[in-house]
């Protein structure tokens, strides 16, 4: 997930499907890495090219073209070919850092689509060098380890979110829709139909891509329902906006590929000041299997509810 931290908090009209519980991180805002920058990444997160040996957290750079002259190596051939991020960011101390920053790094719950392995999360002291690399030389070094819980935190949201899509609807459309008739509480809880984890193949994880400046169609939408309706759709767009790849491991045992959309909210802090994140994650629209989805998880619940169904079993 791309290194970012909460923006000024959006009023509490926005409405966000799946809001996440607050870290206790209060960093300031702005993403270092979705400013522009001459050094940035090539164009395109899929272009072909080996995967790295070591693991390094899937960020991405906005699209940014570069080209390369003479025999010197490019840039790009330094670059992890997953999110065309440095490989090995530094864990040196900076020249004009004052306070040390930890070196370790802490291993995600995410899987890799190269290795049996997951990805691994930046150290404070490389997301600190990354920072100065792209001219942040301002950045707090004492909000660094909160820029950097932040960002686990989020990026572990995220994950979870997919792998509740990848539960319902990677077995098929059929057996999505038995889990999503039960309604969302019914089909989390399980509900004695679906499987266990360790009978549903684990999605993975390819690669990710950062568009915090492409507004997604339903952002959009809402954006156009809050001029309408203000008092219920009202709020600020989305602050970010990633791509997430994911081997999706079907019933078959072919791996497909699918993408996921994420839009990334900030919600009203808590009373102590701790800031509230919303994730509205999805598959995107890419073909009609994809929009089966969708319209099954948001129908399956919507006739859940509205026949009495979940009435019913709290009576039973």
């Amino acid at each position: 997930m791309g290194w970012f931290w909460a923006e000024p908090a959006a009023s509490p009209g926005l409405v966000a499907p799946h809001p996440l519980t607050s870290s206790n991180a209060t960093p300031p805002p702005g993403c270092p890495m979705h400013a522009a920058s001459t050094s940035s990444s090539p164009t395109s997160s899929q272009k072909s090219s080996p995967f790295p040996t070591g693991g390094s957290c899937p960020v991405k750079a906005p699209n940014n073209p570069m080209t390369t002259n003479g025999p010197e190596p490019s840039t790009l051939s330094k670059l992890n070919p997953l999110n065309y991020m440095p490989s090995n960011l530094s864990q040196t101390r900076a020249t004009n850092q004052t306070i040390p920053l930890p070196v370790e790094r802490e291993m995600s719950s995410i899987p890799r689509g190269d290795a049996e392995s997951n990805w691994e999360y930046p150290s404070p002291q490389q997301m600190y060098n990354a920072m100065l690399r792209k001219g942040y030389d301002d950045t707090p070094q004492d909000a660094v380890e909160s820029m950097v819980a932040v960002h686990n935190f989020l990026n572990e949201g995220a994950w979870a979110e997919i792998v509740e899509w990848e539960r319902r609807f990677s077995r098929g459309l059929g057996y999505g829709w038995q889990a999503c008739r039960l309604g969302e509480e019914g089909s989390v809880t399980g509900a004695g139909i679906m499987a266990s984890e360790d009978e549903v193949a684990q999605p993975r994880l390819l690669r990710f891509e950062g568009r915090p400046s492409d507004i997604t169609p339903k952002a959009r939408i809402l954006q156009m329902l809050g001029q309408v309706y203000p008092s219920r759709f009202g709020g600020e767009p989305p602050f970010d906006r990633h791509d997430w790849y994911v081997q999706r491991q079907t019933a078959p045992g072919q791996p497909r590929e699918v993408r996921y959309v994420i839009d990334y909210y900030s919600g009203p802090p808590e009373p102590t000041g701790e800031p509230v994140f919303y994730l509205d994650v999805r598959p995107a629209v890419d073909g009609p299997t994809a929009a089966a989805e969708r319209l099954m998880r948001w129908g399956g619940d919507v006739w859940h509810r509205a026949s009495g169904a979940s009435v019913r079993q709290q009576a039973s």
